[in-house]
């Protein structure tokens, strides 16, 4: 990975966090958090849903509406959202 490379993803990695950030004190109110795990080299983000996030009924909900559209919306040349332990029901 050369130096530009590292750049580039350091400058997107403290773009999703920003996005994430005004959607954090939500998922703190209800005891929850989300963390980056990784990005892709082709723009694709991992996440892990922390706390009461990682099993609560709704999560597919909050994923959708508030955590892929926020990081979407704001970090526009990411291509996919994921989260790696998202609970379906």
């Amino acid at each position: 990975m050369t130096s530009t490379t590292a750049i580039q993803r350091d400058e997107l990695h403290k773009r999703i966090e920003a996005s994430l950030d005004g959607i954090r004190p939500y998922l703190e109110a209800d005891g929850g958090n989300v963390r980056v795990v990784e990005i892709s080299g082709d723009h694709v983000v991992k996440l892990e849903f922390m706390g009461n996030c990682g099993d609560c009924p709704m999560s597919t909900m909050t994923f959708r509406a508030g955590v892929e559209e926020a990081i979407k919306r704001s970090v526009p040349e990411v291509r996919g959202v994921e989260v790696i332990n998202l609970t379906v029901r």
